[in-house]
């Protein structure tokens, strides 16, 4: 065998992956990659978890539970989900399963604990807890469940944290200083809250892009959900939707080209999983307009796992491996 054409084939194989970060086809602008969709159907009478293809192909469902199971978030390296369910009886708690729907297991213990968002280095999760029924706070737990930390303790509510792809800050709404809702920033330990959202009306829903210079949020404009992008410190406000239809948990694709989203209301007044460019453009529906389809997020199968920044594909240390194992035979 000629070790060296080998090497010259593994390295091409690399460069090509690193380039096209996954990419593998292209739809009136949209660019499928290898990740797929986690996301919440009601379809089989209550909400269950489900994943499907970048292009809405392969729908499949990951869990079958009597009692509702929603929010579901992917790990940043495929392997794992994380979501929320009331399956024990009693209160919504977080819940980490494989990322095939198996070995489910309770992650908090809370009064309500619900909307996770994964750490980039996959070790935590920040949520929403409500320590007193009445009032929510922001939350960081690690993936075992131990050293359950509050980050947030303001009087109005604060929900929906989003991590940065750095790891270093994470976004979050809050009503803390008018009552109103508003999009903050804070460091990961919870220092330094900076509103960044102002004169808008209930923002919420922010998602950070994988180079970390965007957030993708919703807000009501002209009486109706849209969504719109802002630079982290508030500045450069870009809407991407303009539709009668609710627009709303926008969620960008791991190499930052896509936007996935859920849209209500356009067909049978249900809600559909539904994508666009990053620049709003070239809207595809991904799911069945007869059922109620939400909460999207993007992840890489375990195979074809992302790195915590920019979410390129990491496959490359797997391909050295196999081009050592191929010079040592």
């Amino acid at each position: 065998m000629d070790f060296r054409a080998v090497h010259k084939f593994v390295i091409l194989i690399g460069l090509c992956i690193f380039i096209f970060s996954g990419d593998i086809s292209l739809e009136n602008g949209l660019g499928f990659d290898t990740s797929r969709i986690v996301f919440t159907s009601t379809r089989d009478g209550n909400r269950e978890i489900y994943v499907m293809d970048a292009d809405g192909g392969n729908q499949e469902r990951l869990t079958n539970n009597p009692t509702d199971d929603s929010q579901p978030t992917g790990s940043p390296d495929g392997t794992r989900i994380a979501f929320v369910s009331n399956r024990n009886g009693g209160n919504v708690q977080i819940y980490i399963m494989d990322s095939d729907g198996r070995s489910p297991t309770r992650l908090t213990d809370g009064v309500w604990d619900r909307e996770p968002a994964w750490s980039p280095d996959g070790r935590k999760i920040a949520f929403t807890g409500y320590p007193e029924e009445l009032n929510s706070e922001i939350y960081v737990i690690d993936v075992d469940g131990e050293n359950q930390t509050r980050l947030t303790n303001n009087f109005g509510g604060d929900t929906q944290p989003s991590w940065s792809p750095d790891g270093q800050w994470i976004a979050y709404v809050s009503q803390k200083d008018d009552g109103d809702e508003h999009i903050y920033v804070m460091d990961a330990d919870g220092g330094n809250q900076t509103r960044i959202t102002r004169n808008m009306d209930g923002p919420g829903a922010p998602s950070w892009s994988p180079d970390g210079q965007r957030i993708a949020f919703d807000v009501v404009k002209d009486k109706n959900f849209e969504i719109y992008v802002v630079d982290p410190d508030g500045k450069n406000l870009d809407r991407l939707t303009d539709n009668r239809a609710t627009d709303m948990d926008p969620t960008w694709s791991p190499d930052g080209n896509t936007i996935a989203f859920m849209r209500w209301g356009e067909v049978l007044f249900n809600s559909e999983i539904h994508v666009m460019t990053s620049a709003g453009k070239y809207l595809k529906r991904l799911s069945n307009p007869v059922h109620n389809d939400y909460h999207p997020d993007w992840f890489y199968p375990s195979a074809w796992a992302a790195s915590p920044i920019g979410n390129q594909i990491t496959i490359w240390g797997r391909l050295k491996q196999f081009e050592s194992n191929i010079k040592s035979r």
